[in-house]
């Protein structure tokens, strides 16, 4: 197949070597696609066993810079509609929002329930679960203060979470965005892993972290 001068271009970083987040950034920032606004996407690979329930990271974090997306959020509720609908939120309803889930109608890219909803959201937990969306008391998605949660959602506010590898993926910005905003966004989420670091994971915590561009290579950066 051939190559397109993109891809020879890029080929010219050196992947081996690791760089600060900044000069990571300004040297992925010189491929970055003309068409369209790419996003600087972090992986960070943790010191952790996955298969042991006290290491599983996961949780939401409120980016300083925010993450440059348009994020559609619906909230399943019956008696505080008006006050998600007032906050901003872009799908509103309860039994019947249920029923156009289950119609295959998901338009929305972060969900907020009540409480009292819950036992009426396990209709939804096989479509809603695969995709990430699914309602959690944990992650602060599942609260009686829907227009804070729905503010927070549309201010920029991320779902970090490992794989099965103890990999955190997660998007940090758009790369239309000052170098510095950028830096702050993954220096925020660097310092969230460390604060949620699991008691019972030994040894070197942080293995390595690396960022990339959607559509770019990526490159190795220094965390620690």
């Amino acid at each position: 197949m051939k190559q397109t001068k993109k891809q020879k271009t890029m080929m010219a970083l050196d992947k081996t070597k690791v760089y600060s987040i900044a000069d990571a950034i300004d040297a992925l920032r010189e491929y970055c696609s003309k068409k369209f606004d790419e996003t600087l996407e972090i992986s960070v690979r943790l010191g952790i066993d996955v298969t042991k329930n006290d290491q599983n990271i996961r949780g939401m974090l409120s980016l300083p810079n925010g993450t440059g997306k348009t994020v559609r959020v619906a909230v399943f509720t019956e008696n505080s509609q008006d006050d998600a609908k007032k906050a901003g939120a872009d799908v509103v309803g309860g039994e019947d929002l249920i029923a156009r889930v289950l119609d295959g109608n998901i338009d929305f890219d972060r969900v907020i329930a009540t409480p009292d909803m819950m036992p009426k959201m396990s209709k939804v937990a096989r479509v809603l679960g695969p995709k990430g969306l699914m309602p959690n008391p944990k992650l602060g998605t599942v609260t009686t203060n829907v227009a804070d949660a729905v503010k927070t959602a549309k201010a920029g506010q991320i779902e970090y979470r490992a794989d099965k590898s103890g990999i955190v993926h997660a998007g940090v910005g758009k790369m239309s965005f000052e170098t510095s905003k950028l830096v702050e966004n993954v220096n925020a989420l660097i310092d969230q892993l460390k604060k949620v670091k699991p008691a019972s994971s030994k040894g070197q915590y942080i293995l390595g972290c690396s960022i990339a561009t959607t559509q770019g290579a990526g490159l190795k950066v220094d965390v620690k």
